[in-house]
């Protein structure tokens, strides 16, 4: 029977003797919350079951290595110690609960690898060439009986992964790892039979491929993740890409198609695709290999649009989405899908926030949902043991987030916006073309709001004697920041203005515009004015742009802005405002940048005199969000939710 919305991408298919229910994967995702013996805890359990539950078809847990020396962290599965298996067969149950295939990856760091602490005696990494890798640690070049050992640890890797009760196995064949670094004409200088032609720089994968063959039997699939194109200087193309995959065909049950490889941090933005990225941008690489294979194909890269995916199945550019950073947007993405519920479906926004926290703080995160990384606490978060009322002043995403979540608990909750409409900073976002998963962020808390039976008041700025009339048992004080007015002469000119500028389709700016600071706002709003056309010239007193950004997103920006017009000056103080434009200080002297509009990107602080009001108001009075510390959406949301869970 097939689904009405999603005919195609909810149709099941069988790979190799197992049936997936869906079109929809989990792609692999690392492990940052191991136990001190690299097993896994109950907590990251609940995270990989809850994607289960959502409906995916399959839940790939990543990185599971397979030969001490190929470690790339502290913690990661280490599918050489038979003492993984009793967590291994306890996630594996988890996902089979849900219907859901549980997938391991197989992996090796190869010249990537961080060798200190993980029992390599004299500490030296091992690659196809000699070489100082990236973190200064002396790699040997892979002997015949090196590369038949790694062989071997991924068939043993791949056996106990069977054991342990997993339905496939998936080879990391790609990103610049072990078996990529053998694949890539720019990481393989080798010349004898491992090095050179194609074929003998896949003749090492080929081989892990058929080990891990013997390994697991005829009957048991086996995907296998390559890069469909290397995005670098003098790596392979597309067309070499299809020959590698043609070499693969027949020998593997899935060919997985990302691309890219992460020696390069720009071409990072491509592998993990930025929001500067047209959606769907590596889905050709996919489509053109499966014009010359007959075994499926997985396509991936920052896909969030459930018609665009059914649109990729049903036009045959690929048998198979996978999804990650989408799934952590919104673990139920399938099941929303499906039930003809889109419009409920937390989009990811392609922000990096997941991979700052995984690679900062070795978390889970979401700037969405605050319940990623906390599956297992969150389970016995409802419902509140005596409900309340409760109070909400200011609707931005955390006085939204705390609200529904109040609700949902069982309390009664009123929220009070200010504004005619409800999103905060991120009514900005709306017109703005690579923020609109953001902005659809907004569109789904309001939905989620109307559903919880929240009682919102727009165009009303609640007092702190309103609130307290109003005898609540609690109130949330989630009323934002205000922007940083630089005190300098002429700031009241005409033609300076704030970021609620950019609320209108068409913004009220002239062609020259001056951006007063150069973070992570000013940046972006730098790289949406260049493309409407304007003269953006970028100021900013500290002597780095976008200083507060993911380093990730700001290789994203860079990458965005390098075919621009915009004049970026680090280490310019902004003096006075005339008539001219703005009057700035520099190492060199005095300048005037001409405008006709300064766009006004200096920061957010903090309106205590507001959120101090609302002390004594209620009997227990929390605050929540930018009005404690201006920060990211996540920190607003997050704080949002939590706030909720204290009542």
């Amino acid at each position: 029977m097939k689904n009405k919305y999603y005919p195609h991408l909810a149709s099941p298919i069988k790979i190799n003797g197992v049936t997936f229910k869906n079109r929809i994967f989990g792609a692999p995702m690392s492990n940052p919350e191991l136990d001190a013996d690299c097993n896994m805890r109950k907590e990251e359990i609940a995270f990989h079951e809850n994607r289960a539950q959502g409906g995916l078809a399959s839940v790939a847990i990543g990185l599971g290595i397979v030969d001490a020396i190929g470690r790339t962290h502290t913690k990661e599965i280490k599918l050489y110690d038979v003492m993984s298996l009793p967590s291994l067969k306890e996630a594996s149950n988890a996902m089979h609960r849900h219907n859901c295939n549980a997938v391991m990856e197989l992996a090796h760091g190869g010249k990537y690898g961080n060798a200190r602490g993980h029992g390599n005696a004299d500490g030296i990494l091992i690659g196809p060439n000699d070489e100082i890798n990236p973190e200064g640690l002396q790699v040997r070049s892979m002997t015949d009986e090196d590369i038949y050992r790694v062989a071997d640890c991924f068939a043993e890797g791949a056996k106990l992964v069977k054991e342990a009760g997993f339905d496939m196995v998936l080879i990391h064949g790609g990103h610049g790892w072990l078996l990529g670094q053998f694949s890539s004409p720019t990481m393989n200088h080798r010349t004898d039979k491992w090095g050179g032609s194609l074929e003998n720089r896949m003749r090492f994968p080929l081989l892990v491929i058929e080990k891990v063959r013997e390994a697991v039997g005829a009957n048991y699939p086996i995907e296998f993740r390559m890069s469909g194109a290397e995005y670098t200087q003098d790596g392979y193309t597309i067309e070499e890409g299809i020959k590698m995959a043609k070499m693969l065909d027949g020998k593997v049950d899935i060919i997985h198609v990302s691309a890219g490889i992460h020696e390069d941090m720009e071409v990072f933005t491509l592998t993990h695709p930025s929001m500067f990225i047209e959606h769907g941008y590596n889905v050709y690489l996919a489509s053109e290999i499966k014009k010359h294979v007959k075994t499926p194909v997985a396509t991936l890269g920052g896909l969030n649009d459930p018609d665009m995916m059914e649109e990729i199945i049903a036009s045959g550019k690929a048998d198979i989405i996978q999804i990650a950073r989408q799934s952590l947007a919104d673990p139920y993405f399938p099941e929303k899908a499906f039930s003809g519920n889109a419009d409920d479906i937390n989009r990811c926004c392609r922000c990096y926030t997941c991979f700052f926290n995984y690679l900062t703080n070795r978390t889970f995160c979401c700037a969405f949902n605050p319940v990623i990384g906390n599956e297992l606490e969150n389970k016995h978060a409802f419902p509140a043991t005596t409900p309340k009322k409760v109070i909400v002043v200011g609707g931005g995403p955390g006085g939204m987030e705390a609200a529904i979540t109040a609700a949902g608990r069982g309390h009664s909750v009123t929220l009070y916006e200010k504004n005619s409409e409800l999103g905060g900073q991120l009514l900005s976002e709306q017109y703005i073309p690579f923020k609109q998963d953001m902005f659809n962020f907004v569109k789904v808390l309001k939905g989620r709001l109307e559903k919880s039976g929240v009682d919102v008041h727009l165009n009303t700025e609640l007092t702190a004697e309103q609130a307290a009339a109003e005898k609540a048992d609690v109130v949330i004080t989630a009323i934002g920041a205000k922007p940083i007015v630089p005190p300098i002469p002429g700031i009241n000119n005409e033609k300076v203005v704030g970021l609620e500028a950019l609320h209108q389709k068409d913004p009220a700016l002239g062609q020259k515009v001056v951006i007063l600071g150069g973070g992570l706002v000013g940046c972006e709003c730098a790289i949406y004015l260049d493309g409407m056309g304007k003269d953006v010239t970028i100021v900013e007193m500290r002597d780095d742009w976008a200083a507060d950004s993911y380093f990730m997103h700001k290789n994203a920006m860079r990458m965005a802005m390098r075919d621009s017009n915009i004049k970026v000056n680090i280490s310019t103080k902004a003096k006075a405002v005339t008539d001219e434009g703005l009057v700035c200080e520099t190492a060199h002297g005095e300048v005037t940048f001409e405008a006709d509009s300064i766009l006004l990107a200096a920061g957010m602080k903090t309106d205590r005199a507001v959120a101090d009001s609302f002390y004594n108001t209620a009997p227990r009075v929390f605050e929540t969000g930018d009005c404690i510390k201006p920060g990211r959406v996540v920190e607003a949301v997050t704080n949002g939710y939590y706030r909720a869970l204290d009542i």
